[in-house]
């Protein structure tokens, strides 16, 4: 699973949606979706604007998580 870390950006910026969609030009939607982590695909553009916004790298705003293994006894 790929977890995004965009709400986390956008809380220590105090930034809603519509402040991220005004300063990078990406559809609300796009934002939205990235936000609440339902997005099933993202275009590079898009990436590239909120890494821009944020001054970060890819990697900050996205990693994968892999899911815990159970042990059994």
């Amino acid at each position: 699973m790929i977890r995004c870390h965009l709400s986390t950006f956008m809380g220590r910026e105090k930034l809603r949606i519509s402040d991220v969609a005004q300063r990078t030009g990406l559809n609300r939607s796009t934002i939205t979706a990235l936000y609440n982590e339902t997005a099933t695909r993202v275009d590079l553009p898009a990436i590239e604007s909120l890494c821009n916004l944020f001054q970060c790298q890819v990697g900050d705003l996205f990693e994968v998580a892999r899911p815990e293994r159970k042990v059994q006894p």
